[in-house]
């Protein structure tokens, strides 16, 4: 890096078509059109599968008090479901079912079966009628929904290719000196497809849930009759995308890969069958832990995504609790959400790619500033019947408002910050290093509801007492949480910026005895701390 410019990086140098239809003759204007209709249905239907499944857990959280009382839960057995029941098999079979996924070059099938069997775990979850019941339907539910966010990246990300990546047509660099001007391609015809457009889903999803739930409240209809009909929806769409989707190139990274190194270290995998997974196992393994900025953006991430996670199963229960009167609540609740939201990761992504020329680290500083600048906003939220000295009227006004600057500042990240994860990692790699990122993601945020649901054991859901507490866990968690993630964030721009000016990792060299103790004593700690509240919440889930 020369006069605070990052190295310049080609990032796609393949041929990619010019949005411009004017001077081409009828076949090209045919294949583009095909090439274009193409990318929307795989959108469409990666984005609508991500939904489904982000809909799930949204529908648990928004129908909490409902779901509570038909099947008798106590306060740590809520707490599992929306924790380790999903959690754990989540994180575990993220790794190996995306390596296979990989190594088999069948991303679009492992997606399409995986989106059959968590449709029908969900439709079980809609037949259960006690406990343990919900539980396993839940378990089976995380099995399946292990690869889809990962999968789903993956092949976005070869899709488009990294001209598109953070939001729309990405700006290219050139490979020369830091005075090298940015090639960008100003039309506007291709500006959607790309992860932004793909965690829409998670806003859409708590929006939709916020309607269903009001409205079944309405007519009294039952919560498991919303989750029978997420199972039934979710076979569809697996079906659709086994017969329309079709599994794309790889394509490539800000990162130098093929080097002799690299080139040497897998060289045996043509030896037989079983070599070949052994060399990318190792090779994709390696590489993680010799980048410099993978582990400190994958711990900083989980940091922010355990904030999210708490927010998502607590705030909307406690917010109707504190505001008993106000039966339109979640509704308006998920259209804040579902619309401040989608056009913040949106902008992320957009404001990501429009100063890609300049830096590629804006994704790291919208995700720090921006959740700092929220955990304000969301401490008002919680304290917004406080501030208005107890008027459901005033306070529910007060409540809207800084919700929705909430929301504004602190979802401009997750679009544009995977864009930049996958970008920093090799091509044949991507789909097991983003599994390895999901796997301690998950371990990690999962455990908010777990410890939650402890501390509000023995406690009645319907007493003063126990919103109190609530408020005070939530007031202090999420903005801890932001704050942890953003400092880590900004710390870890030195470290992006050293891994994309290497020439490559090399993965064939020895690991050092300092990074081999650091990531065994991290993994044993981590897996310590699941395994003890996992048994903590089913000794005390009464």
């Amino acid at each position: 890096m020369e006069d605070g410019h990052e190295k310049a990086v080609v990032l796609d140098s393949s041929p990619q078509p010019s949005t411009s239809t004017e001077h081409k003759p009828p076949q090209r204007r045919i294949a583009y059109a095909l090439a274009i209709l193409r990318i929307t249905i795989t959108l469409t239907l990666l984005f609508l599968n991500y939904f489904l499944a982000q809909f799930d857990k949204f529908v648990l959280s928004y129908f909490q008090d409902s779901v509570v009382s038909t099947l008798h839960l106590s306060s740590s057995e809520y707490g599992l479901l929306s924790g380790y029941a999903t959690g754990i098999v989540y994180a575990l079979l993220a790794i190996p079912v995306a390596f296979i996924a990989d190594y088999t070059k069948s991303r679009v099938w492992v997606l399409s079966i995986a989106g059959l069997w968590w449709s029908l775990c969900v439709v079980f979850q809609g037949l259960s009628h006690n406990f343990w019941q919900i539980l396993l339907a839940r378990i089976g539910m995380g099995i399946g929904q292990a690869p889809v966010e990962v999968l789903s990246v993956s092949l976005i990300s070869d899709l488009l290719g990294t001209r598109w990546l953070f939001f729309g047509e990405r700006a290219l660099y050139q490979a020369s000196s830091p005075a090298s001007k940015c090639v960008t391609n100003t039309n506007v015809l291709i500006k959607l497809g790309n992860y932004s457009i793909l965690y829409i889903g998670v806003y859409v999803g708590e929006a939709v849930s916020g309607q269903i739930a009001t409205a079944f409240g309405k007519t009294n209809t039952p919560w498991n009759s919303a989750l029978k009909a997420i199972g039934i929806v979710g076979i569809v769409i697996a079906i659709l995308i086994r017969l329309l989707l079709r599994e794309p190139s790889r394509r490539a990274s800000l990162v130098d890969y093929d080097t002799e190194t690299t080139k040497n270290a897998l060289r045996n995998e043509k030896k037989s069958r079983w070599t070949t997974p052994k060399a990318h196992l190792s090779a994709s393994l390696g590489y993680g832990l010799r980048m410099h900025s993978f582990w400190l953006l994958t711990l900083s991430a989980r940091a922010r995504q355990l904030s999210g996670n708490v927010f998502g199963y607590y705030m909307p229960s406690y917010l109707s609790s504190v505001y008993p009167s106000k039966t339109d609540l979640l509704s308006r609740y998920g259209i804040i959400v579902g619309v401040v939201g989608s056009v913040a990761v949106v902008l992320g992504g957009f404001i990501s790619s429009t100063t890609s020329c300049w830096t590629i680290m804006t994704p790291l500083y919208l995700t720090a500033y921006g959740g700092m600048i929220s955990s304000i906003f969301v401490i008002l939220m919680v304290l917004s019947k406080d501030i208005a000295g107890g008027n459901q009227t005033q306070g529910i006004r007060v409540l809207y408002g800084v919700m929705s600057v909430a929301y504004s500042t602190a979802e401009l990240w997750l679009g544009a910050f995977a864009s930049l994860l996958v970008l920093l990692l090799p091509p044949r790699m991507k789909t097991f290093a983003l599994a390895i990122y999901s796997c301690v993601i998950v371990l990690v945020y999962s455990s908010g509801p777990e410890i939650i649901g402890l501390a509000l054991r023995n406690v009645d859901p319907d007493s003063g007492f126990y919103i109190q507490r609530e408020k005070v866990i939530l007031a202090v968690l999420i903005p801890m949480g932001y704050w942890i993630a953003g400092i880590g964030f900004l710390l870890s721009i030195g470290k992006v910026r050293r891994d994309v000016a290497a020439d490559g990792i090399p993965v064939g060299q020895r690991l050092s005895s300092g990074r081999r103790v650091g990531f065994s004593t991290f993994a044993a700690v981590l897996g310590a701390l699941v395994i003890a509240l996992f048994v903590a919440s089913i000794v005390f889930r009464t």
